[in-house]
């Protein structure tokens, strides 16, 4: 009896982490933090909004996930990084994670039009419209730009932050969207240069597939030389003061520096700590933000 108790424990507690790992959670944490920061660059948002305003994100975020996982199931079973993900393995039959993913952006949707307002929620609605129909049925299988159409699905959270707190939308929360969708192809090309032998498998169009490793490299540090004079609009219209101005200077200085690195040494090794200072890059310049609306 104990043994058999333990399998059934084990059994769910597998669902429940392949329902879990289908909403994308790595992906959603730095989702969810340009929200919450936003927020607080935005106004003086209560608790309850905050966390309210992130619930439904992050529900209408692993609805775009899960449905995501149903479409590219086929892509998924053919490279060996997401071979092992709930519906490529037959953990989760496509249908329920069709459904699950529908389910969790319907109650987004619902959520954040009577609990914070129509406009937050029909801004989140078109992130995981964007996602899912834009970025993941079209362009992800067709062109090898699809990360930088693609890229403004990922760049709404802010957007659904602002109005939020505010109740519509201004020039800083505009900047602040164009931060996030410059900074979305530097940071995904990075560890597309890690992955390429995965996509060419799988035969997604990504850029260092089709167009090869050094016109993506140079892509990467146009583009992050683009994500820094873009990330001195909110400075230069009056929105942010020197705090950030300093951070967005010297963090975008970095980014540029690890660009030109990865084009002139060409490694791995290069391409994995550009990738992940993106990471650092997108969560410290909007904690600056924060900094500077405080101080």
């Amino acid at each position: 009896m104990t043994s058999a108790a333990a399998i059934t424990g084990a059994r769910r507690f597998q669902v429940a982490r392949d329902y879990f790992d289908m909403t994308k959670p790595k992906v959603q944490s730095l989702l969810l933090f340009t929200t919450v920061t936003t927020m607080y660059v935005a106004g003086d948002p209560s608790i309850s909004l905050v966390l309210l305003t992130c619930l439904g994100g992050a529900l209408s975020a692993g609805g775009a996930g899960a449905v995501n996982h149903y479409l590219d199931r086929d892509l998924d079973a053919l490279m060996t990084r997401t071979a092992d993900r709930p519906v490529p393995s037959g953990r989760v039959a496509p249908r329920a994670a069709l459904a699950y993913g529908i389910v969790l952006a319907a109650a987004s949707l619902v959520l954040l039009t009577v609990a914070v307002n129509p406009l937050a929620a029909a801004l989140s609605f078109s992130g995981f419209l964007g996602y899912v129909f834009v970025y993941t049925l079209w362009l992800k299988r067709t062109t090898p730009q699809n990360i930088v159409i693609g890229g403004a699905a990922g760049a709404v959270p802010p957007l659904v932050a602002w109005a939020a707190v505010t109740g519509g939308l201004s020039g800083t929360a505009i900047y602040l969207f164009a931060i996030v969708f410059f900074w979305t192809p530097p940071h995904f090309w990075a560890l597309s240069l890690l992955m390429k032998d995965e996509y060419a498998k799988a035969g997604v169009p990504m850029l260092p597939v089709v167009r090869g490793e050094e016109e993506t490299r140079r892509q990467i540090l146009l583009y992050t030389v683009l994500l820094y004079a873009v990330s001195q609009l909110p400075f230069c219209a009056g929105g942010m003061g020197i705090p950030y101005l300093v951070a967005s200077v010297s963090l975008g200085a970095i980014f540029i520096y690890g660009a030109y690195r990865l084009m002139k040494e060409a490694t791995r090794s290069a391409a994995l700590q550009l990738y992940l200072f993106s990471l650092a890059y997108l969560a410290l310049l909007f904690a600056a933000m924060v900094l500077d609306a405080r101080l």
